[in-house]
């Protein structure tokens, strides 16, 4: 199909993947002179503003079917928001322009900018509900593993079918008051720990990974990671689960009202439809994904993972910036 101005495609291309990882490389770049601040809004916010410019010069008509930000008041690209130059596929896209402003603020590891996207209708929009249980694991895990199941017969079912041992295990999980008494059931069962301050998107990646640290990734955490953890574990052959954990009454109500289904455990294929989907990440700070931002004389260098669920294929990009071309001299001191 072809205009005056170019020619469009129905779905998102291959290329779509390399044209968006720009997007999270300027992110993750901007959020940089916050690093170890303090200051976890204006890192998001330094994100958020890179993150919507660059995207801006992507040929594609991108809708933020779930995006980062209102449940705790801090910058967002808002749910709704048309995004790219309008040319091009129509897309969903679930964006975090930092997955770990607290990391960041506090100069932490694992923090990361990241997008999924696929094609347009095809990701679940669970904006009105923030959060979800979610269990994550290798290609293992399938027919194995069961959000309905407990905790510790999830590990012991998933660690014969990986023929190893329970006391191997390593479940990751966010260090959070609420999950106390699943991280005394999980140790109960014979396994260990991996405690998580932030970032569970990295996280239930690394679950899934052949090369992965962790056996699992379990616990409750944002609606929109999930998501876009759906279009990541979707490209690694690995399973997710997910289940939506309303905070109150009224957000139920509204997730209701929105066609969303509670005491439901929703599949890799109902949070995001189809094989169509790319997920991109850039490193803000160091972590087991991929590597943050550094500054080497005249450059600044990103490391970034691109998945693509079609092809099953996973790219890591290590990219070169020129410094005079993305900061000016009152940010440099933060490199």
């Amino acid at each position: 199909m072809t205009t005056e101005t170019g020619t469009l495609f129905l779905h998102p291309d291959r290329n779509l993947a390399l044209e968006l990882v720009r997007a999270t490389e300027a992110a993750a770049i901007r959020a940089v002179p916050f690093i170890g601040r303090g200051d976890k809004n204006g890192a998001d916010g330094a994100a958020v503003d890179a993150m919507r410019k660059f995207l801006g010069t992507v040929n594609f008509d991108g809708v933020v079917v779930i995006g980062e930000g209102e449940k705790d008041e801090a910058p967002m690209l808002f749910n709704g928001e048309h995004v790219g130059n309008g040319r091009g596929p129509a897309c969903d896209i679930a964006v975090d322009p930092i997955d770990g402003t607290s990391l960041t603020a506090s100069g932490r590891r694992n923090a990361i900018s990241m997008i999924a996207a696929a094609d347009r209708g095809a990701m679940l929009d669970a904006h009105t509900v923030f959060y979800m249980e979610k269990i994550v694991t290798g290609p293992e895990g399938i027919g194995v593993v069961d959000l309905r199941q407990s905790v510790a017969e999830n590990i012991q079912k998933l660690a014969k079918a990986k023929g190893k041992p329970v006391s191997e295990m390593s479940i990751g999980i966010l260090d959070r008051p609420r999950h106390e008494g699943l991280i005394e059931e999980i140790r109960a069962a014979g396994a260990g720990t991996r405690l998580l301050l932030d970032g569970d998107v990295a996280g239930g990646i690394d679950a899934a990974s052949y090369e992965g640290r962790l056996d699992m990734c379990i616990g409750i955490g944002g609606s929109p990671e999930g998501v876009a953890t759906a279009c990541a574990i979707k490209a690694l052959g690995g399973l997710i689960q997910t289940r939506l954990a309303p905070k109150t009454d009224e957000e139920k109500q509204k997730g209701l009202d929105a066609g969303l289904k509670f005491d439901h455990v929703y599949s890799a294929d109902e949070l995001v439809k189809g094989d169509n989907t790319f997920f991109v990440a850039t490193g803000v700070t160091d972590g087991n994904l991929v590597g943050g931002v550094r500054r080497k004389g005249p450059i600044i260098r990103t490391e970034s993972i691109v998945l693509r669920a079609r092809s099953g294929t996973i790219r890591r990009i290590t990219a070169d910036h020129l410094v005079e071309k993305w900061l000016d001299d009152n940010e440099l001191a933060g490199l």
